[in-house]
């Protein structure tokens, strides 16, 4: 088929499950190779670290990038206490080690109920938000840290799925651009043990669930949404 014709009748969404160890970026360039097309776009980036549901917008779809970044997301986590990185996860440079026997699930839950609602988080420096025209995580790849302003985000649910310390995985329904990874590092300061990010699992984004998304080495023309659905 003329790759031409195929750029013009190939157009909807597709909703994928990121694997861990990839960028979103790696996801979009595989599906423009698998349906030779180039107009492919991701509505709300996931980091290597991070799986789960990623949004796809194919074809004259990608027009709809604004309606689909803003849809509340939901997540799925674990957050490691006593360890501070350099990236609020685990994959970065250990910056400090504290104990955390002074904590306990019903200190956390009250941690967590102050972290609920409308609140003002410091964008993290591993993230896609923009200092003078270049991304955070660019700058923090070269040891670099700058000043950020807070942004008002809305944490709608936060609680615990199961404790089991020094890990505690919990669930996060929030609006666009909070972020998970500051969250933990949020909750370990005011826990007085430092905190960190092992894994992050994005279960939902606006309409569509995890239980929705395919695989990627699965991923054919059937798999193409139309919007509205």
């Amino acid at each position: 088929m003329n790759p031409a014709i195929m750029e013009n009748s190939l157009q909807g969404i597709m909703v994928v499950n990121k694997p861990e160890g990839i960028t979103s970026h790696d996801v979009v360039a595989f599906v423009r190779r698998k349906f030779k097309m180039r107009r492919v776009g991701h509505a709300g980036t996931l980091d290597p670290m991070a799986t789960g549901v990623l949004v796809l917008l194919l074809g004259k779809s990608t027009r709809l990038f604004d309606k689909f970044v803003a849809f509340d997301k939901t997540y799925r986590a674990t957050l490691r206490l006593g360890v501070k990185t350099t990236t609020a996860d685990i994959m970065g440079q250990v910056l400090l080690e504290r104990p955390y026997t002074e904590v306990d699930e019903a200190k956390i839950k009250d941690v967590f109920v102050r972290f609920t609602g409308e609140i003002e988080q410091m964008p993290p420096m591993v993230s896609a938000v923009k200092h003078k025209g270049e991304r955070l995580y660019k700058i923090a790849r070269q040891g670099r840290e700058v000043e950020r302003q807070a942004r008002r985000v809305r944490i709608d649910e936060l609680r615990i799925l199961r404790c089991r310390l020094p890990d505690v995985e919990f669930l996060m329904s929030c609006s666009k651009g909070t972020y998970v990874r500051q969250l933990a590092e949020d909750v370990g300061e005011v826990l007085g043990c430092g905190a960190c990010i092992s894994q992050i699992e994005r279960t939902k984004v606006g309409p569509f669930e995890i239980k929705d998304a395919v695989i990627l080495e699965n991923l054919n023309e059937s798999h193409i949404l139309k919007w509205p659905l």
